[in-house]
């Protein structure tokens, strides 16, 4: 099992600097901190020697109803993504590969997953749109909205930076946001594995099966 371990707080400090442009194709966004790894390790998942706290975030789902993350989560595999439905590549991918691997899963363990998309860019991506979206990748995702400065504040507890939405420099609105999914164990509700944007649907069919058993990939 080549899986990476970071120290919670250098992975804090690196990820919190990592910002996507979802289709900008600037490179300008890359990392700038880079955190030691264990020599050899190519592995999708990073385990985090010191869990993140599940965000204290009570947002709108998609059906406009109060959603109160910690409560409606607790004790449960729970997968956390910031993006926005604009997004014309991470983002939808990102849900796309979860979803099918997801459904390698026994329903009893489908069923009990929770995958958690929330915009980051909320002035566009109302609960109507948010809903209409997930629908077409995997209609047991909740989409969750709101506040950007309360969304904003969540990401960053979790040491994902998100920017509010602005035009490029073609007139195009985007969101540059932290492209990670955190997977929060249904034992202990923290969030103990990280994944970047170069996961592959393959490494969520191979690790899903740990993750919502709460074990490590």
């Amino acid at each position: 099992m080549r899986t990476k371990t970071f120290a919670a707080a250098a992975l804090l400090a690196a990820a919190s600097l990592t910002l996507t442009a979802c289709g900008s194709g600037d490179d300008s966004n890359k990392p700038v901190a880079v955190v030691s790894e264990e020599a050899g390790s190519d592995k999708a998942a990073t385990v985090l020697d010191k869990p993140f706290e599940k965000p204290d975030l009570v947002l709108t789902d998609t059906q406009g109803k109060k959603y109160d993350l910690r409560k409606e989560t607790q004790g449960k595999p729970t997968l956390i993504y910031f993006g926005y439905t604009h997004c014309p590549d991470v983002c939808p991918l990102t849900m796309n590969n979860i979803a099918v691997a997801k459904k390698q899963l026994p329903k009893a363990e489908q069923d009990d997953l929770r995958v958690v998309f929330v915009t980051t860019d909320p002035q566009r991506d109302t609960p109507a749109e948010l809903g209409k979206w997930l629908k077409g990748i995997d209609a047991q995702f909740v989409g969750l909205t709101g506040d950007f400065a309360t969304i904003q504040a969540g990401a960053r507890t979790l040491g994902i930076s998100i920017d509010p939405p602005h035009k490029d420099k073609n007139g195009k609105i985007v969101s540059e946001h932290g492209t990670q999914v955190i997977a929060f164990s249904p034992k202990t509700d923290g969030g103990y594995v990280l994944y970047g944007e170069d996961a592959t649907v393959q490494d969520y069919t191979k690790d899903l099966p740990k993750i919502v058993k709460g074990e490590n990939p």
